[in-house]
């Protein structure tokens, strides 16, 4: 569903309509709100089962604008906003906003090591069961022939996703595509993107709080007119601007970390389909090749035998 022009008054009445309207108004919220419209973005679950005062905390905001906020959207009142929220946990994803509600599954819990480890599975199995379903499969088909026409895929992520971005180079060049990581050695990261050919392609992962380096690296490659992958968690990502094709990918958070089972299976998805991509056209190639070989070999119309 499309979402509300920034004049629109009428509240989005579901949570696709609601990321759409905020990205719309991308630009225009003042500083305080889209502060609001990020966290609500990343952290969809706990606006669904959280107070407001609570959640004004956890934002860093006063309440009054998130208040502030639901009113600027259309809604009467946080209240109205949260229903949107609630409903999109509904189906499959009611029992974790449950879990989430019940008393007992607080900050107090995490102190123990058996508390964490359980906290991070649920986390991981509930964020996959939400990016089974939310993954834009178009797009996803998108980036592998952007990937399969590239001659070299060079890789952006750096803090946090370091380590996703250090697993694709390594599993690119496993199927034979030639990939690099933009790592900034000696904050060379300008001279690295002025590495980048033509024919390339440039990844980038970056989730909130969105590494400022590697920003600066999707912009450059992008005011250089070369093409940009994304990998992000919501449409106000300041890559996701930057990136003629972008996955969304929304993990749960357990205080300052979050889950990267979600971001991992999408990377080797994306590194499996490549391959068997790259796979099918090698085998049609060879196949074309094996045929013009053996043609060479055939009689010659004047039964002269085969040709030296």
């Amino acid at each position: 569903m499309a979402g509300n022009s920034p004049g629109d008054t009428r509240p989005p009445r579901d949570f696709d309509a609601l990321r759409a309207d905020l990205a719309a108004r991308s630009g225009s919220l003042s500083k305080r709100l889209a502060q609001v419209a990020q966290f609500f973005l990343n952290h969809p679950e706990e606006v669904a089962v959280t107070t407001l005062t609570r959640l004004a905390d956890q934002a860093q905001v006063p309440p009054a604008t998130i208040t502030r906020f639901a009113k600027e959207l259309g809604f009467q009142g946080f209240a109205d906003l949260q229903l949107v929220f609630r409903e999109r946990l509904l189906g499959p994803r009611l029992p974790y906003a449950e879990r989430m509600a019940q008393p007992g599954i607080g900050d107090a819990d995490l102190d123990q090591p058996g508390h964490v480890f359980g906290s991070f599975v649920q986390a991981a199995v509930q964020s996959l069961l939400r990016i089974e379903e939310a993954l834009d499969r178009d797009a996803l088909t998108a980036f592998v022939e952007v990937l399969a026409a590239s001659e070299v895929v060079h890789v952006a992520a750096a803090r946090g996703a370091f380590g996703l971005g250090a697993y694709t180079v390594y599993g690119l060049g496993s199927i034979g595509r030639r990939a690099h990581l933009v790592d900034n050695l000696g904050a060379m990261r300008a001279m690295q993107v002025q590495a980048i050919g033509p024919a390339d392609t440039l990844l980038v992962m970056t989730f909130d709080d969105y590494t400022p380096e590697t920003v600066e690296v999707a912009s450059l490659a992008s005011s250089r007119g070369l093409r940009v992958l994304a990998i992000t968690d919501n449409a106000l990502s300041p890559v996701a601007g930057l990136a003629s094709h972008v996955l969304y990918v929304n993990e749960a958070r357990l205080g300052h970390f979050r889950s990267q089972v979600p971001a991992m299976v999408v990377a080797q998805t994306l590194i499996v389909a490549l391959g068997r991509r790259l796979g099918s056209v090698e085998n049609n190639q060879n196949a074309e090749t094996d045929k013009s070989i053996a043609s060479t070999r055939e009689p010659g119309k004047d039964g002269g035998g085969r040709r030296s």
